[in-house]
């Protein structure tokens, strides 16, 4: 079992993955008899796709920086429905024609369909403005609860590979939009993958972001704290969710450049940042 995060920044084009992911699948059923083929199941962001969208709506996107210095969307409802448009409607699908055009049977959902995810809802997020920390309210942003990996595993079980956008269903049925690389790694964890390999714009935890060469390509699981501070920007939530997949059970957590061909072997292959139990 197999968790990839496929990132949503600026610079990353889906076709390299989805055709090794394709191509994976397919070497796995062609195996020794009685083998069972990998199973996947694909997380996606969309923070360009929804910025992209925003724009053309005449609603730029509003971003604001945390106390801890990690830059987060500011999602009050109208910027929620950008987002369920640009993410959980034509990111996702596209995803999936994508993967079905490779011969995948993909399924693509959001974490409101089905309760597939659920969150609990900020009551206010905390931003510096001008050097002060203030509070915003009406945010529909928010923190995992539950996966159902029940209707994962049926989906799986079928021949179907998910294709999950981070959307969330809140306690009182309202859509939240989560961290994609915290949903990628509470997936991860209420299945019991053995990897989850995040995807993403960069080769890795850089120790300078400007210097490819500087690629950490190793952590111990029991050491990743340490290095929280080399990390910087959205890097810091992709460090926090390794930690959290780990904790959970997963072997095994890639960080690596999905621009590269071949981008999923290269990973599962030990390119990047591999941190592993």
């Amino acid at each position: 079992m197999l968790v990839v995060k496929l990132g949503g920044a600026a610079g990353i084009e889906p076709g390299a993955l989805v055709k090794d992911l394709a191509d994976c699948l397919k070497g796995a059923a062609a195996g020794p008899a009685g083998r069972t083929a990998r199973e996947v199941v694909l997380v996606h962001g969309g923070s360009a796709a929804a910025d992209e969208l925003a724009l053309a709506l005449g609603q730029p996107p509003r971003h604001y920086m945390s106390p801890s210095g990690v830059k987060s969307r500011y999602t009050d409802r109208a910027a929620l429905e950008v987002l369920l448009m640009a993410c959980a409607g034509r990111l996702n699908k596209l995803l999936v024609e994508a993967l079905q055009k490779e011969g995948v049977n993909a399924v693509g959902l959001s974490g409101l369909d089905g309760r597939l995810i659920t969150g609990l809802r900020k009551k206010a997020v905390k931003a510096v403005v001008d050097g002060r920390t203030v509070v915003l309210r009406d945010d529909y942003s928010g923190r995992l609860e539950a996966v159902n990996a029940p209707l994962l595993r049926l989906l799986l079980s079928a021949g179907c590979t998910p294709v999950i956008s981070s959307l969330a269903l809140s306690e009182a049925g309202e859509a939240l939009n989560l961290d994609a690389d915290r949903v990628a790694a509470g997936v991860a964890c209420a299945l019991g993958a053995e990897a989850l390999v995040f995807l993403s714009n960069v080769p890795g935890l850089l120790r300078d972001p400007a210097d490819a060469r500087s690629l950490i390509s190793r952590i111990p699981a029991g050491k990743l704290a340490s290095f929280q501070g080399v990390a910087q920007g959205r890097m810091k939530k992709k460090l926090l969710a390794a930690a959290e997949a780990v904790a959970g059970g997963v072997e095994r957590v890639i960080i690596a450049d999905a621009r590269r061909a071949r981008p999923l072997t290269l990973a599962l292959a030990g390119e990047g940042t591999v941190i592993a139990a």
